[in-house]
């Protein structure tokens, strides 16, 4: 890697649930072509392939939300630099936590799912978790989509073809214990596992990206969560027309990854001059 490389922050991706960090295959060769160095860091127990863990669901069923952080708090706590932090779904509201924590240059969240406090709960948001939600059983699995419901929560404007092929290449089971705490997490006492603070001036600048029709996501989830945001930072949000949840592998993914890290690199340095001002 050459001098200019070096000066450039890491970039850490965030994968979200039902995929693994092979979901951001394609900015990880865009963002490393460019001379950056990328981590995509599987959650604990996920550092196999994905047909691996259609096979043996058992790291799905024991991961926890704070084993994830705390997993990748250390990574980054090992980097020269704070690094540029992009989350996508579930990954998004986990960038929200760590920079909460104090960690990253500067965030993108991409479709996240909500952190704490947000009610906003579309039904198109209740139809995409309905196979996890339907039971309180499912608390205790790793439980899967069928095609038909990962079309509708992921790839609702991809062609049959390509949700397909993404469903082969991508798709896991999720945490019903995961999903199940978000959706207690606003009625039950204290803080949870995706509790930020909202007040927190320190926190460093952080863009929301919406699709204009992820169902499971959806932008009125987005424009909640980034309203929560009260502190004396950067938060902003903008909505791409036509865009479902899968983003980083829909058509025009290469639009999207750009304005993300030209806006996270911009900001980033901003922050930097006004901590030193």
């Amino acid at each position: 890697m050459n001098a200019a490389a070096t000066k450039r922050p890491t970039v850490v991706l965030v994968h979200g649930f039902w995929v693994t960090p092979r979901s951001w295959e394609h900015w990880i060769t865009r963002y490393e072509s460019q001379g950056y160095r990328v981590i995509a860091p599987a959650y604990p127990g996920f550092e196999v392939e994905v047909e691996a863990l259609n096979r043996d669901t058992t790291p799905i069923e024991q991961v926890t939300i704070p084993k994830i952080v705390e997993k990748i708090e250390s990574i980054i706590r090992e980097l020269d630099t704070p690094p540029i932090l992009m989350g996508h779904s579930a990954g998004g509201a986990i960038v929200q936590v760590l920079m909460d924590h104090g960690f990253g240059a500067a965030g993108v969240a991409l479709n996240s799912a909500p952190t704490e406090g947000v009610l906003v709960a579309p039904l198109s948001q209740l139809k995409s978790t309905f196979p996890v939600l339907k039971s309180l059983s499912n608390r205790h699995k790793a439980v899967g989509l069928t095609l038909d419901e990962w079309t509708y929560a992921f790839t609702n404007t991809f062609t049959s073809e390509e949700s397909l092929a993404l469903y082969q290449r991508y798709h896991i089971p999720a945490s019903g214990a995961i999903l199940w705490g978000s959706v207690l997490a606003n009625i039950q006492p204290g803080h949870q596992d995706v509790w930020v603070d909202y007040n927190n001036d320190a926190r460093a600048p952080l863009l929301f990206l919406s699709g204009e029709n992820d169902h499971i996501m959806p932008p009125s989830v987005q424009r909640s969560n980034a309203k929560h945001y009260k502190s004396n930072t950067i938060t902003e949000i903008k909505e791409y027309p036509g865009r479902a949840h899968l983003m980083p592998a829909q058509a025009g993914w290469e639009e999207i990854a750009d304005y993300a890290l030209d806006w996270a690199l911009s900001h980033a340095k901003v922050a930097r001059a006004t901590a030193t001002a």
